[in-house]
């Protein structure tokens, strides 16, 4: 259903529930267990999740969906449901380590939202993205509304969730909903290179840019204190003093 395989510093995570990575309770169950799993390794800083179908994943499943309908309380079911997967993404996004997602098909409602937990994300250009929820009655309810808002602004987050639009990755890469957008042939190289590249960064610069990154979107924090405030740990940090040495070594060389 999940498959968790490690490469260097980065951990790859691959959904794996023929044929369309349907999400059930069965899959976030497996997915919370691999978050386990993980926490318990430290010498990891790039969470890469991909897809081993031609889906990324078409959001709830259907069986699913007509469980909440036939619920003598439909309401509560569903309630319980998104609480579920809400706490899933919410771990994720809160991770301190950088998360990836690559996206080379059809990513539908709570698959994209999970997509928008992550920090970065690589589509296909033939990628079909969409929160089609409203169509059916419902609303993004694992953090789409909100999420999409904070990244791309309420005029595409209303065009998205509101008009039910489904768009390519072209598309998404232009709105601002992936941050890449590459040819489906390319996709898979192109996205190992860049978990690589990400990898390869000082874990502890990373896991305080992050903080400092989301701050800049929450009310309740100063960005702008904690960019001057860690800035300043990081510079009493031996790897970042050593990373500051070698590029400074490196300017003198080539000046």
């Amino acid at each position: 259903m999940i498959e968790l395989e490690r490469h260097g510093r980065v951990a790859v995570v691959t959904l794996n529930r023929p044929p369309v990575n349907a999400i059930d309770e069965g899959m976030i169950s497996a997915f919370q267990r691999i978050l386990d799993d993980l926490e318990k390794q430290a010498d990891w800083s790039v969470l890469h999740i991909r897809s081993a179908q031609k889906i990324f994943s078409a959001g709830a499943d259907l069986d699913l969906i007509r469980s909440w309908k036939n619920s003598p309380f439909p309401g509560r079911t569903f309630s319980a449901y998104i609480d579920r997967l809400q706490a899933l993404y919410q771990r994720l996004e809160r991770l301190p380590q950088i998360t990836f997602c690559e996206i080379g098909g059809a990513t539908m409602g709570g698959g994209y939202e999970l997509a928008l937990a992550c920090d970065l994300r690589m589509a296909a250009d033939e990628a079909k993205i969409g929160l089609p929820e409203v169509g059916i009655g419902l609303v993004p309810g694992a953090g789409g509304t909100q999420r999409l808002t904070r990244l791309c602004g309420r005029s595409v987050a209303s065009r998205i969730i509101l008009a039910c639009e489904t768009v390519d990755g072209r598309t998404a890469a232009t709105l601002g909903m992936v941050q890449w957008s590459v040819p489906r042939s390319e996709l898979a190289e192109r996205s190992r290179t860049m978990a690589d590249r990400i990898s390869k960064q000082s874990a502890t610069a990373l896991h305080i840019a992050k903080q400092c990154i989301a701050a800049a979107t929450d009310d309740r924090s100063h960005g702008y204190r904690m960019e001057k405030d860690f800035g300043g740990a990081l510079l009493d940090n031996k790897e970042t003093q050593d990373l500051i040495a070698a590029f400074l070594e490196k300017t003198t060389k080539t000046a």
